[in-house]
């Protein structure tokens, strides 16, 4: 079954900017919905932004709403979060994850069934 692979991550200041790779590898991909999810040692993990992935449907958390914007990219099935204006508190283990869902539970991790190695990411003063 398909397989997804992470990238993207790294080290930044704070304010600075970082897109994540999300891509499908490995089989077909027929999933309804990709989210990206993260957690950071000690706390629990949370999504952090999620779409549909044949409409224009995205959902955000609250934290991440306004510097954050996940998607596509023409015909490519990469699915790419573009993280502005970081914060030290975004630093987390990334991870994104296919599966179903509706609008209401994009942000669900129960939602998701497939799930990447996760990439770090790492946001500094």
């Amino acid at each position: 079954q398909v397989q997804l692979v992470e990238s993207g991550g790294g080290s930044v200041q704070s304010g600075g900017s970082l897109t994540l790779s999300c891509a499908p590898s490995g089989g077909p991909y027929n999933y309804y919905a990709l989210g990206w999810f993260r957690q950071a040692p000690g706390k629990e993990r949370e999504g952090v932004a999620a779409m549909i992935l044949t409409r224009p449907v995205t959902r955000y958390a609250d934290s991440t709403k306004g510097r954050f914007t996940i998607s596509r990219r023409g015909a490519d099935p990469t699915v790419y979060l573009q993280m502005n204006n970081l914060k030290p508190e975004d630093t987390a283990m990334y991870y994104c994850a296919a599966g179903y869902a509706g609008y209401s539970q994009l942000l669900m991790e129960t939602s998701y069934n497939i799930w990447g190695q996760g990439t770090q990411v790492t946001v500094s003063s």
